[in-house]
């Protein structure tokens, strides 16, 4: 296969390379932990390596050196081929990717027994996370790494675990829709359409003019990846690297994505905006949205989408999303709130000096395009985001596999520790003054 090759032959070079870099430069400082930082989530912390992609406070998203609005018109199976080997696919390459995972698409029938054994009211992300974890029984790595397999070549079949959950994912997800909202039987999938349109296909949602499964191919790619020290990415790799399979790992990372402060992110923005809506209770004006927003900040509450953990500029993802939605649906109510938002919320956020970030980030937008298709059922919005973030997650594991990446431990302090290693400072202020 062209993509297994291809990262094969690049792999010698990246373990010499890190190896050069721990031999000469071992013992270099380049950072320092704060008391805010322990306490604070580790936040800003630099101990993780992660070539996928980067975020930089004023550049937002870049995979492998592409800033993400470079991306936007490319498919998400040449974005995992380039995750994987810093380089897009030609033709022949994307084609034979693309190949091999509809030949992989065949959801072992155990899965289907699970999802329909489990209650209605489960809910989506339960049911995608179950029916990843029970297809541990098919890991390829946990077969090989019982065998004995040496470690330099367990990426090998990490590779093909990845290839299998993706090419699963998006035909287990879909039913997970059909089934929870009661949107009719199983749709069978086209093999003549790409990943996202085949997704955008067995979800059912109506879409005459093909626009959704553009937006589908648009949210798979934007959500992809986002460097490594986020929750799913974090959870996934520190299971990962205790050499469990990818169906364990990913399972972690969903367990992550679905958090209220991660991955249900854009669900709550969207409540706001249709919020704002019923109490304004007209379309509202720009002075409207405005007052409603001020009254908010007046009142200690937040205005969702706006501030990002990292970024200091607007979200590139928004822009992104709010581009596709001039093209598509100028027009409707709610979209048409989101750029209001956008017009108004930052110069008060600023004015106030409230936040380090008055600028809207991805959730800000995505919502309402959804939306705006009829999917309104708010539960399912971060399935979808597990769809498009397996894609970097994968990505992922199967590069640490492949540098032989050593399990994560970092070390905890305690609270005494902490008090004794900052109040000598503070006595020798004292003293100084």
């Amino acid at each position: 296969m062209i993509l297994k090759d291809k990262l094969a032959a690049q792999i010698p070079k990246l373990r010499e390379e890190a190896k050069n870099i721990v031999s000469k430069n071992g013992s270099a400082v380049i950072g320092e932990v704060t008391v805010e930082q322990i306490y604070g989530g580790m936040r800003g912390i630099k101990g993780l390596m992660c070539d996928t992609s980067e975020v930089g406070l004023d550049t937002g998203l870049i995979i492998r050196g592409i800033p993400i609005l470079e991306l936007t018109d490319k498919l998400p199976e040449e974005i995992f081929y380039l995750l994987l080997t810093g380089e897009l696919p030609d033709h022949e390459g994307l084609v034979d990717l693309q190949n091999e995972l509809k030949r992989r698409m065949d959801v072992p029938f155990y899965v289907w027994n699970v999802i329909n054994g489990l209650p209605m009211e489960t809910h989506p992300m339960v049911m995608l996370n179950t029916a990843v974890l029970v297809m541990e029984n098919e890991s390829f790595f946990k077969k090989r790494y019982e065998e004995g397999m040496p470690k330099d070549h367990l990426w090998e079949p990490m590779f093909w675990d990845a290839l299998n959950l993706l090419a699963r994912i998006p035909v287990i997800a879909a039913y997970i829709y059909r089934r929870k909202f009661n949107k009719g039987p199983r749709i069978n999938s086209d093999f003549s359409l790409d990943w996202a349109s085949n997704y955008a296909r067995l979800l059912g949602i109506n879409d005459p003019d093909g626009s959704f499964a553009k937006l589908m191919k648009l949210y798979l790619v934007l959500h992809s990846d986002h460097e490594g020290g986020n929750v799913s990415a974090m959870a996934t790799q520190t299971v990962g690297s205790a050499l469990s399979d990818m169906y364990f790992a990913i399972s972690a990372g969903l367990n992550g994505l679905a958090g209220p402060l991660h991955g249900l992110a854009n669900q709550e923005c969207l409540r706001f905006i249709l919020k704002l809506r019923d109490d304004i209770g007209h379309p509202p004006s720009d002075e409207e949205v405005k007052n409603y927003a001020i009254n908010l900040l007046n009142n200690k509450k937040v205005i969702s989408g706006y501030g990002h953990a990292v970024l200091r500029v607007t979200d590139p993802r928004f822009t992104a999303f709010c581009d596709f939605g001039e093209q598509v649906m100028k027009d409707d109510e709610i979209f048409r709130i989101v750029r209001q938002l956008y017009k108004v919320v930052p110069p008060i956020l600023t004015e106030q000096g409230k936040v380090k970030d008055p600028w809207p980030n991805v959730d800000a937008a995505s919502g309402a395009l959804l939306f705006h298709y009829g999917m309104t059922e708010f539960e399912y919005y971060t399935v979808l985001f597990s769809v498009s973030r397996i894609i970097g997650l994968a990505a992922q594991l199967v590069i640490n596999r492949a540098m032989m990446a050593p399990i994560i431990r970092p070390k905890s302090v305690t609270t005494k520790f902490v008090k004794n290693a900052v109040t000598p400072k503070k006595e020798e202020k004292k003293v100084a003054k």
